[in-house]
């Protein structure tokens, strides 16, 4: 019998590379079979998954972090053609310390610098993963250095909430990004006044990222649930018949991933759909997963890895 492990990263934690082989790890001390398929939703470390998964190299270019700073963003120049950007390389929530969170006045313009390097290179599609910035701007600092897209643009997105409302970018996301009571309102009215994203602000996926969904999307991008997208790209759904086990997971297993937005749920239903058993973990796990059987780790951040080569020997042991 054979698992596959293909968690998606703990936040702050472990990436989703990492995740995998400790999973793995504990497989292999119990004496059973797996493959490691780490997955991401759109948000930070996408592009490693994907990176993993396709031929292509990797770029850099010098570029704004959330509060104006010069960084260094890495991209991905794929053989057959696309470019790959991720705004959580440039913009995300990992560029700043806890203290410096500022959603009021980061900007996305870093992300913006990031696609101008990738589309100087001629790309015949751009691909966008978006989700884990810092930023609620509704793309105004994008759109200062970005007035178009010249290439096919699909934009990955880590939730499909729209722009406004108690599910929109400021009321739903602001607070994990610093935003007080009082920065919520005034970040949803900020959002509400941008006359440019009125006619896309119901879109799905219109609040990724800070309302960068709708920015792109008012450019003239296709929006795409980022989940679905990367385990399409990775070949997940090629695995699921060789496997008799599957073990996902992330920091948080809560309502998105209930409802199958984010990377665990959507790894539940394919699994659900495909017959094959599914084990989501959690360093918290807040809500049912249909169809899963739940695992909660310990919590602590420092016992992660632990935690997850101790649930692949647990699993492991069923298997042999």
């Amino acid at each position: 019998m054979r698992a596959l492990a293909a968690p998606a990263s703990l936040k702050g934690v472990l990436s989703a590379v990492e995740a995998a082989a400790y999973v793995a790890h504990g497989f292999r001390k119990a004496g059973a079979d797996v493959q490691e398929l780490p997955i991401e939703d759109g948000g930070e470390g996408t592009l490693e998954v994907l990176a993993r998964a396709l031929p292509g190299e990797w770029r850099s270019a010098k570029v704004s972090d959330p509060l104006l700073r010069p960084v260094e963003a890495r991209w991905l120049l794929l053989e057959d053609g696309r470019a790959v950007v991720e705004s959580a390389e440039a913009i995300g929530l990992g560029r700043v310390d806890e203290s410096e969170r500022d959603p009021l006045h980061a900007s996305s313009r870093g992300l913006g610098e990031v696609i101008l390097a990738a589309l100087d290179t001629k790309p015949r599609e751009l691909l966008v993963c978006l989700g884990g910035t810092a930023t609620v701007d509704g793309g105004a600092g994008l759109r200062e250095v970005l007035d178009g897209l010249p290439v096919p643009t699909t934009v990955a997105c880590d939730v499909r909430n729209p722009l406004l409302g108690p599910a929109g970018a400021a009321s739903a996301f602001g607070p994990q990004k610093g935003a007080s009571p009082e920065h919520v309102e005034a970040l949803e009215a900020r959002l509400g006044g941008m006359s440019e994203l009125s006619g896309v602000s119901t879109v799905a996926g219109a609040g990724s990222a800070g309302g960068l969904g709708a920015a792109f999307a008012a450019l003239g991008a296709t929006l795409v649930p980022g989940a679905e997208l990367v385990l399409d790209a990775v070949g997940f759904h090629d695995r699921l018949p060789e496997v008799d086990l599957v073990v996902t997971g992330e920091g948080i297993v809560d309502r998105w991933s209930a409802e199958g937005g984010k990377s665990s749920g959507v790894v539940a239903r394919a699994c659900r759909e495909a017959g094959v058993a599914c084990v989501v973990f959690g360093g918290h796990v807040l809500h049912d997963v249909d169809g899963a059987e739940l695992y909660e780790l310990s919590g602590d951040p420092d016992l992660a890895a632990e935690d997850l080569v101790a649930l692949g020997e647990l699993l492991g042991r069923r298997l042999r």
